[in-house]
């Protein structure tokens, strides 16, 4: 197994909670990565599959069940599916009082999960595994395959392009189908053209009203729709940057796909080669970059700086005192925009930071390096507190 920067916050969760829950999207290696930690523990481990009919019977009595488990750690998959769990889980929990009770895994957001943030305050630690970060991988592959097939395990690591591709296709169309089918209110195949659409406009300021009237349904539907795509780690909406500025800026969101892979596939995109010469290329490394940025650092806080003037920064990087400014740029030999300069004097952040996809970077000028993607997770725990 390629190890995954998220095993050692997992030790300690498990060492001091009795709950310890991993969130993040399908097929991104959660259920292995448990696996892996339940092959190091001195401890029985039990596992069950909520997607698993022979595994929902055991849980038909969960508290007469689970309170069987004493001394063992229970592991139980996609915990979404039953979100009615997680009283019982706090009973037991507070009656035994003991860490490395439970393990959780889950395919949706905190937020869609609410029950367990309710019924299980102050006895819950929550990870979240993204599919592989650059860090994890970058030594099985390299930036022009990540960049077309994506994190996702079974993506990244197929044996060529048509097997990533088919793998991909196969994710969306059951994601679709099967996945979103227990959360009510929206249309399968509304939500597959809307997808498609937001990989079209990767990385631009959401148009809600547009994006409805394409679709033939109200704004407030698109809100929901992209919300439940965000819940379920398929999008990102990166909101504008608040601030002490005195200039009028953009207030509405830029929505990326998480994974670069999915985007490609959406776009029907095979190759390096062809998503090199499409528009979306620049966005599709933006979001690589925001995303290895928040994988690795979850709890720094991320926007974008816009001006209605055109001055911008793709990403503005705050720990609550200091920033930092990131500017994706796709190619080797980045040239810099007035607009970036006069955004860089707007906020006056503490670097800034130049992305591009090479092994090493160089200073550029004062308080401005180009950096690899290496280089920057690097670099930002050096300038910020995480």
């Amino acid at each position: 197994m390629i190890q995954r920067n998220l095993t050692g916050s997992l030790r300690h969760s498990l060492n001091h909670f009795p709950v310890t829950a991993i969130l993040g999207p399908r097929q991104c290696g959660k259920s292995t990565l448990a696996k892996y930690i339940f092959s190091e523990r001195d401890q029985e481990a039990v596992y069950l599959d909520l997607e698993r009919p022979s595994d929902l019977l055991k849980l038909e009595d969960a508290e007469w069940f689970l309170s069987n488990q004493k001394g063992k750690l229970v592991c139980m998959d996609e915990i979404q599916r039953k979100p009615e769990l997680f009283p019982v889980l706090r009973s037991i929990v507070d009656e035994d009082g003991a860490s490395g009770q439970f393990l959780i895994l889950g395919s949706a957001s905190r937020d869609l999960i609410r029950q367990s943030s309710e019924s299980l305050a102050g006895r819950i630690n929550y990870n979240k595994l993204t599919p592989f970060l650059w860090s994890e991988i970058r030594h099985a592959s390299n930036t022009e395959e990540y960049l077309i097939k994506g994190g996702f395990p079974r993506s990244i690591l197929a044996e060529d392009e048509s097997v990533s591709l088919e793998w991909r296709e196969s994710f969306i169309a059951t994601f679709l189908e099967r996945d979103l089918l227990q959360f009510a209110g929206f249309s399968t195949v509304s939500m597959r053209r809307l997808w498609q659409m937001l990989a079209h406009t990767n990385g631009q300021t959401a148009n809600y009203s547009a994006l409805g009237s394409s679709l033939g349904i109200s704004h407030t539907s698109v809100k929901k729709y992209i919300d439940l795509l965000e819940g379920t780690f398929m999008v990102r909406q990166l909101r504008p940057y608040k601030g002490n500025t005195k200039k009028r800026l953009v207030k509405s969101p830029k929505v990326y796909i998480t994974d670069c892979g999915l985007t490609t596939a959406l776009l029907r995109l095979r190759t390096f080669e062809e998503a090199a010469g499409h528009p979306v290329f620049g966005s599709l490394w933006e979001s690589v970059v925001i995303e290895n940025i928040a994988g690795h650092f979850p709890n720094l806080d991320l926007s974008f700086y816009r001006t209605n003037h055109g001055s911008e920064i793709d990403l503005v990087i705050r720990d609550g005192t200091s920033t930092v400014a990131v500017e994706c740029k796709s190619t080797l030999s980045p040239n810099l925009s007035s607009g970036l300069y006069s955004a860089i004097e707007d906020i006056k952040p503490k670097k800034t930071l130049v992305v591009i996809p090479a092994d090493k970077g160089y200073d550029f000028k004062e308080n401005i390096d180009v950096v690899s993607l290496t280089e920057l997770i690097e670099k930002v725990p050096m300038l910020l507190k995480v």
